[in-house]
């Protein structure tokens, strides 16, 4: 089914926003499942609930608000997304995706976006950061990508070229200032399924073959209307499980795993985006 006429969509949406604060952010932050505590260091926060907000949806998933939030971070003006949508809760593509086109239509040219990932490389360890140099979007490689249908080039180009998803001089920012604060960073290719069940075993050792390092159920689409729209990206993953790439590797995953990995994973991921941030100005 196409698209509807989303540009309508994200007016009525930087309406219902713009009434509750006319702050205009420079850069939009996504924060996945466990990440949320960076939303506390929000200086002078207006939260706009999704619900708030006409076309958005709103997250059934525990441990994601459903709120924009903005106001300044190190000094910068921001948006937050405390929490995010999900394709595997029933909505479509452009709708799961609407808050990224609200935020630049405010004034983002930038997105930082986080997720929870399991970790596929076998380098990896609960509680690691690991920046995302490459994606591989296997839910648009599957049809289901928010730029099918008619495009509007008001919003972006037909074709948008995805050669750097992820901006080379943010990640240079960021490699620099997890190297200042002691933070072993990993980097790696994060690969975008659609969930809602975690991967078998042999799903896992086939995304391992074809260069996953991380796998985990967002983001991918995200990172693509981002780029359509011409705004420059950087990603982390917190690695909230490792990859069981044989059934009697321990125990099976859960999301209750997930939230458990979190507090270990905030303070780095803090750390690395408050310096960006910093740099940024």
């Amino acid at each position: 089914m196409s698209n509807p006429d989303i540009a309508n969509f994200i007016q009525q949406a930087f309406e219902a926003v713009r009434i509750k604060s006319d702050l205009k952010p420079r850069i939009l932050i996504v924060l996945g499942s466990g990440l949320g505590g960076l939303a506390d260091d929000i200086v002078d926060p207006v939260r706009v609930p999704y619900s708030d907000v006409p076309g958005f949806a709103v997250s059934t998933v525990h441990g994601h608000a459903g709120a924009f939030l903005l106001g300044h971070l190190c000094g910068v003006p921001v948006i937050v997304m405390q929490g995010r949508i999900h394709f595997y809760e029933g909505y479509p593509m452009w709708q799961i995706t609407l808050p990224v086109r609200v935020a630049h239509a405010l004034g983002a040219t930038a997105m930082i976006v986080s997720n929870a990932a399991g970790g596929i490389n076998r380098n990896y360890a609960v509680g690691d950061v690991m920046m995302m140099s490459d994606h591989i979007n296997m839910i648009g490689m599957a049809g289901h990508n928010p730029l099918i249908g008619p495009n509007d080039e008001a919003l972006g180009p037909r074709f948008p070229s995805m050669t750097e998803a992820y901006d080379a001089s943010l990640r240079r920012m960021a490699r620099q200032v997890a190297a200042t604060a002691g933070i072993n960073m990993q980097e790696g290719v994060y690969f975008g399924l659609a969930g809602p069940a975690f991967e078998t075993p042999a799903e896992l050792r086939f995304l391992r073959a074809i260069g996953a390092d991380a796998v985990g159920m967002s983001t991918v689409n995200e990172v693509l209307v981002a780029r359509h729209a011409g705004m420059r990206v950087l990603g982390f993953s917190g690695i909230t499980n490792v990859a069981r790439l044989q059934a009697d590797e321990g125990e099976p995953p859960s999301h209750q795993e997930v939230l458990e990995a979190g507090p270990k994973i905030a303070p780095k991921m803090l750390a690395i985006v408050k310096g960006v941030l910093a740099e940024w100005k």
